[in-house]
């Protein structure tokens, strides 16, 4: 089967700024586009409330959406759902399998963290999947080459999604730095070789090189943030556990905040 990453576009400036993206990154690849767009055309949909989608006819939609195919310079298969977007993507995820939901992220700059319940968060809720966030400020040249993984030290399991992180690493020759976050107090107990099992075990890597960092921080979103400057990286990676996306105080979780505030792309892999 060829491998897939599942797009959503709303034709707003974030979503062509991650389908861009999602371009670069599914060349290299040999992956094709699955371009979805979803109609929301509930009075009750909070974002319809808000003049936050595009109000655009079948018609448009059809037109709009073959106007994009026509102009990608890789495969792509261009689909139309209908209701919330957390259940299309679900749908479309279970018939076409993809290694990653690609999706940009609107300007959040000016918006209460408390209220934004983001699309970002609905997905992982409706179908825990790699998903990579782009921001809207994010102008892509080029696949990233310098990913950063921010762990918080304890083991995790990724199953069958360890393999995106192999297929980075392998295809796009990619180089990879685990950051560890340490509170002040812990700073001295995580031995850099201990951390490397963890991570290793995982991710399911064996010979892979790997650069370990561990810095100290009273928040480790902002500790994440402050060391994933874009003249070093290209790319954050979190593992996102079960509870950081079913909670009620998602936003004050370290992967929301870092999937917020980033200036990066953000991959996000849920751990079973």
């Amino acid at each position: 089967m060829v491998p897939s990453l599942l797009i959503l576009t709303d034709f707003f400036q974030a979503a062509n700024r991650a389908l861009d993206y999602a371009t670069n990154l599914a060349d290299p690849l040999g992956a094709r586009l699955v371009l979805l767009h979803v109609r929301r055309n509930s009075v009750l949909d909070p974002e319809m409330m808000r003049g936050e989608l595009s109000n655009l006819s079948r018609e448009a939609i059809s037109l709009a959406m073959s106007s994009v195919a026509r102009q990608l310079a890789v495969p792509v298969v261009a689909e139309v759902g209908y209701g919330r977007v957390a259940a299309a993507v679900a749908d479309a995820v279970s018939r076409h399998h993809p290694e990653l939901i690609v999706l940009g992220r609107p300007d959040y700059s000016t918006t209460p963290a408390e209220m934004v319940e983001t699309t970002s968060l609905d997905i992982l809720r409706a179908a825990p999947y790699p998903m990579l966030l782009v921001p809207h400020t994010v102008v892509s040249s080029a696949p990233p080459s310098r990913l950063l993984l921010a762990v918080d030290g304890q083991a995790f399991d990724l199953g069958e999604h360890a393999g995106v992180v192999h297929r980075l690493l392998a295809e796009l020759m990619a180089s990879l730095t685990v950051l560890y976050v340490a509170a002040h107090s812990d700073y001295d107990k995580k031995p850099p070789t201990t951390l490397e099992t963890v991570v290793r075990t995982g991710l399911k890597l064996e010979a892979t090189p790997i650069e370990i960092r561990t810095i100290s921080s009273r928040n480790p979103a902002q500790g994440i943030l402050e060391e994933a400057n874009a003249k070093e990286f290209d790319m954050i990676v979190v593992i996102s556990r079960r509870r950081n996306f079913l909670g009620q105080l998602f936003h004050r979780s370290v992967t929301a905040q870092v999937l917020m505030h980033s200036e990066l792309p953000v991959l996000v892999l849920p751990a079973l």
